[in-house]
């Protein structure tokens, strides 16, 4: 459901023809960080993804990894 309203959303936003970041805050982690992507999100807040680990810079570069 959240990824469709995402696609919504992006599709709005690109018939705009304005430069609007789409921003998805909350429950991003590396496992579903892809589809929130593909679906058209390009700013990501992932609090619980980071700052629940002991190593932020491994958990930052794994998002990274997987986009």
């Amino acid at each position: 459901n959240a990824l469709e309203k995402i696609r919504k959303a992006r599709k709005i936003i690109d018939n705009s023809g304005r430069k609007i970041r789409l921003q998805v805050d909350g429950g991003i982690n590396k496992e579903n960080i892809k589809s929130i992507s593909d679906a058209g999100a390009d700013t990501f807040v992932a609090g619980s993804a980071v700052f629940n680990t002991d190593d932020y810079k491994l958990a930052i570069s794994s998002l990274k990894a997987n986009l």
